[in-house]
């Protein structure tokens, strides 16, 4: 064993390096050049602005309302230069809200421990039981081989990958779903020939099955309120604006979000197919890929152990659960039998505890999940959805929802059935080039909420086009952390994300527009009025 390999074992050895007296160092002097980096620069950018807000802005509101507009700066320019870690930005309101007598610390912590958070920490668990088992894999391989065709058919074989990530997204996070589905998707095209060897048709191919996994996740997620942070936040404002209204539950939001989703589904396969996939593409790919192959891999994987039937068990238990909490107004739902106490978030939380108390066969006297598993979960999405909700109820209260409710006058001017399209592509715009969607839609919802209050409409005619346009962000890979993956494999760049990204927005945007005032009205009675 080498001395270097010996020190690093002793316990004796100093945690910290020290310098040895009879050695120079090799630290350089202190100087102040040494702090004022761009990063530093980055972390002084968000109180100067906010400084500058509550100096010389002035509001015919309150002052709070000053603050407020004073904090969001702050925070929203911290997220935007990642100055520190998103996490330590997300907690920022704990303290920003009390000191510049926003809201007190115990009505801030209440919006990092909401029902909705507790549903997104239920279903990440049972996301990482569905990652340790290979059961997203295992999926993946037999709807795909399923629809590969023999000979090999290309549209149908994009159908079948970008289907597989649709359904997987519309039950997990679609970050997590494209972080799980991309390799799968990877590891076909891997069967490919690459290089100066790689034809036309095989890389046109290659592109469209990367374009597809990165946006069906997002796709997907529009139809469940677990498939996105951003149907969460929906939900979650609405609820705290309008405590008094019938919550958008898991089955009511399914009833008009699936449909939305499937219809953007099929416009984004029919662009792909129209754009990637040209004549000729089954000849190039047919000795590359078949059935053989993809039943290879199938067959590696085995039959499906104890574990992976029992954690399937709970997961379409949670989904049934969810599905039938509320059913109607005329038969109600298991909830009533708790007199609408428990929440979708309950029943997350249940079907997480039970991975911990089912016992495993693998490994006896051990459950089928382990508390070590929880350190993978994305407390950076949890804690950032908490900041949301603390943003919203801070907007609301401290009166700058009013104020800013001014700057988009105009849209009361618009005729009913233009509303959801203008609003949606608002929406899509600030979250191409400005910021993230989960950060689009925390600042614009509580302003949509007050306007529907001022154009005296339902608020969901304002707030369902801002959520669901946010998720609309196809053009750049900094839009959302989906295009990120996607955008890491090398099969795609910005050229081709922009070609792709335009038409599949226009397409999102007429959907939603034809949607929300016919199967909206009828899903959340949109042409009621305000609730």
């Amino acid at each position: 064993m080498s001395a270097a390999e010996h020190n690093s074992d002793d316990l004796k050895t100093p945690l910290l390096p020290i310098n040895d007296p009879g050695e120079p160092s090799s630290s350089s002097p202190f100087s102040l050049k040494s702090l004022v980096t761009r990063k530093s620069l980055y972390v002084l950018l968000g109180p100067l602005l906010c400084a500058i807000i509550c100096v010389f802005v002035k509001f015919d509101g309150p002052v709070t309302s000053r603050n407020m507009l004073g904090v969001l700066a702050w925070v929203f320019s911290w997220w935007l230069t990642e100055a520190v870690p998103m996490p330590i930005t997300s907690i920022a309101p704990l303290f920003l809200f009390p000191l510049f007598g926003i809201s007190s610390a115990d009505s801030v912590a209440h919006s990092y421990m909401d029902d909705v958070i507790t549903l997104v920490l239920g279903s990440f668990i049972l996301v990482l039981a569905v990652e340790r088992y290979n059961i997203h894999r295992r999926l993946a391989l037999n709807i795909t081989s399923r629809f590969c065709g023999e000979p090999v058919n290309p549209p149908l074989l994009l159908l079948g990958i970008c289907a597989t990530t649709f359904f997987v997204s519309m039950w997990m996070h679609n970050v997590a779903c494209a972080v799980m589905m991309m390799p799968v998707a990877i590891g076909i095209l891997h069967r490919l020939p690459m290089g100066p060897e790689q034809s036309t048709h095989v890389r046109k191919f290659c592109q469209a099955v990367v374009l597809g996994v990165t946006y069906a996740a997002p796709i997907g997620g529009i139809s469940t309120l677990t498939g996105t942070g951003v149907n969460l936040i929906l939900v979650a404002m609405y609820k705290g604006a309008y405590p008094d209204a019938d919550p958008i539950g898991f089955n009511t939001w399914f009833f008009f979000g699936f449909p939305l989703a499937v219809l953007i589904f099929f416009a984004l396969w029919a662009i792909l197919c129209l754009l990637y996939l040209r004549r000729g593409s089954s000849q190039a790919l047919a000795p590359y890929l078949d059935k053989s192959h993809l039943k290879g891999e199938l067959d590696l994987l085995g039959p499906m152990a104890y574990e992976e039937k029992m954690v399937l068990a709970v997961f379409g238990m949670m989904v049934a659960l969810w599905m039938t909490r509320n059913i109607t107004d005329d038969i109600p739902g298991w909830g009533a039998l708790f007199h609408g106490r428990a929440g979708d978030g309950t029943v997350s939380v249940v079907m997480a505890t039970l991975l911990f108390v089912i016992p495993s066969k693998k490994q006896k006297g051990e459950a089928l999940m382990d508390w070590n598993e929880c350190k993978k979960l994305p407390w950076s999405i949890i804690l950032l959805l908490g900041a949301g909700f603390a943003i919203a109820d801070g907007v609301q209260s401290s009166g700058l929802a009013d104020v800013l409710s001014g700057t988009l006058d105009f849209l009361q001017g618009v005729p009913y059935l233009a509303i959801p399209p203008a609003v949606c592509a608002i929406s899509a715009i600030i979250t191409e080039f400005i910021t993230s969607n989960d950060a689009t839609v925390t600042l614009l919802l509580p302003i949509l909420i007050q306007m529907a209050k001022t154009m005296q409409v339902h608020p969901l005619l304002l707030m369902i086009p801002g959520a669901v346009g946010s998720q609309f962000a196809f053009m750049l890979p900094t839009a959302t952390p989906t295009n990120v993956v996607g955008f890491m494999t090398g099969h795609m760049d910005i050229p081709n994300m922009v070609k792709m990204g335009i038409p599949l927005k226009i397409a999102g945007t007429v959907c939603l527009s034809i949607l929300m005032p016919t199967l909206g009205a009828f899903v959340f009675g949109t042409n009621q009025g305000a609730p």
